[in-house]
């Protein structure tokens, strides 16, 4: 996948994950940010359950989603110690 693909489905990814996790958002770079790491981290999550997405482009934008949300989930829970 290109770079521009890569930025455009991570930020798809970013801001699902945002929206079903109801976070406080993060901006479109934030978003970004988030769906590209979120991928590889749902990725690696799904691969550990033996669950297989696929290659396709729905298959980036839904693994991304999961790892979005999970790292959504980690942040909030830091934030919300240090506070």
């Amino acid at each position: 996948m290109g770079i521009l693909a890569t930025i455009i489905v991570g930020g798809i990814a970013g801001w699902l994950g945002g929206v079903l996790y109801k976070g406080s958002g993060l901006g479109i770079l934030g978003n970004i940010f988030i769906g590209i790491i979120g991928a590889a981290v749902g990725y690696w999550l799904l691969g550990l359950l033996n669950i297989y997405p696929g290659s396709g482009l729905l298959a980036y934008i839904f693994s991304g989603a999961l790892g979005a949300i999970v790292i959504l989930f980690l942040i909030n829970l830091i934030a919300r110690k240090l506070i």
